[in-house]
């Protein structure tokens, strides 16, 4: 069998559970897994990495690489490579994964498939299927010419299953690669923020326009704290200026598949469905019947949403605090 090499992301040493459904993903492939993970917190990463799958653990321990520097980091992926000698590298289509694995892979001669729904892995050959022109097709790719094989997952499509705390992996410290920078990262810029990453989030409340202005968001952010949500928004909204491009879900957003999807006063227009259609359970909340939503929704209100929204956080109230 090859080898896949699985690059673990994670927050202040917690794996990601997008990096999760990859190490579990390829350890039933019956492939050697190799994870590498960057940062000063790498050691952190390397036993919850053994526990969902991976058979080596590569640390690239260095506070250099705890900041996304493009440069930087294909320089190390590329020095990964060329110590793991993988077949296949799974990474997530993070903001992240989608900037880094295209200059990973004209480095390296790879071929890569972004923004993938679906993963089959049998020996050293892949499949992977992903959404074209904003979900209206599938297209099923493989690769035929190309000894390395980059595959970006979307977050949240894979199964995952609970860690094994039996399993552990051996851990190998590498070298960190530092070549001459022609950038360098000056500063990050955070939002305030408490709550995950839509991309990671299992539940999400994302409003839209039938809000009618940005004050109205408090109802979805009470809703959210109930729930332990996070908040979402539609494109036109952040075009308003109501909330942050953070917030945003859809094709030029974030694409999220939670377990549950409230969208409140969210028509659903083509390119906001096709970064949330892989939600698990739909609720939408919107007064006009005709809206496209309802096309997606697994169970529809038609209502005022300023009216519908407190009454639900009361009963979820009720109903989680008892």
């Amino acid at each position: 069998m090859g080898k896949i090499l699985v690059f673990a992301e994670h927050t202040n040493g917690k794996l990601k559970r997008s990096s999760i459904e990859l190490l579990q993903a390829a350890a039933k492939s019956g492939n050697t897994v190799s994870a590498v993970v960057f940062g000063s917190h790498a050691a952190d990463v390397a036993a919850a990495a053994g526990q969902n799958g991976a058979n080596e653990v590569h640390l690239f321990k260095d506070a250099s690489l705890d900041a996304y520097n493009p440069e930087l980091f294909t320089a190390n992926i590329a020095s990964a490579v060329e110590k793991i000698q993988p077949s296949i590298i799974l990474a997530s289509a993070s903001s992240v994964g989608k900037d880094l694995f295209p200059r990973v892979a004209a480095r390296l001669g790879a071929g890569v498939a972004s923004d993938c729904t679906e993963l089959t892995i049998s020996g050293d050959s892949v499949t992977a299927t992903k959404p074209m022109y904003s979900g209206k097709c599938f297209a099923k790719v493989g690769f035929e010419n190309a000894s390395l094989k980059i595959v970006l997952m979307r977050a949240n499509q894979l199964p995952v299953a609970a860690a094994d705390a039996g399993k552990s992996a051996s851990v190998v410290e590498q070298a960190v690669a530092k070549p001459d920078l022609k950038t360098l990262i000056k500063e990050i810029v955070k939002g305030t923020s408490e709550k995950l990453d839509l991309t990671e989030a299992n539940i999400i409340v994302g409003g839209g326009r039938g809000l009618k202005e940005a004050a109205n968001f408090k109802i979805l952010n009470d809703l959210a704290d109930v729930l332990g949500a996070t908040v979402g928004a539609s494109r036109a909204v952040v075009d308003a200026g109501w909330v942050g491009h953070g917030m945003q879900v859809g094709q030029t957003g974030k694409t999220v598949a939670p377990s549950l999807y409230i969208a409140v006063g969210i028509s659903g227009a083509i390119q906001h469905l096709a970064g949330m259609s892989g939600s698990k359970v739909i609720v939408a909340i919107n007064n006009d019947p005709n809206a496209p939503i309802f096309q997606k929704a697994t169970y529809g209100i038609v209502g005022d949403a300023l009216e519908i929204v407190p009454k639900l956080t009361e009963e979820f109230k009720k109903a989680l605090h008892h």
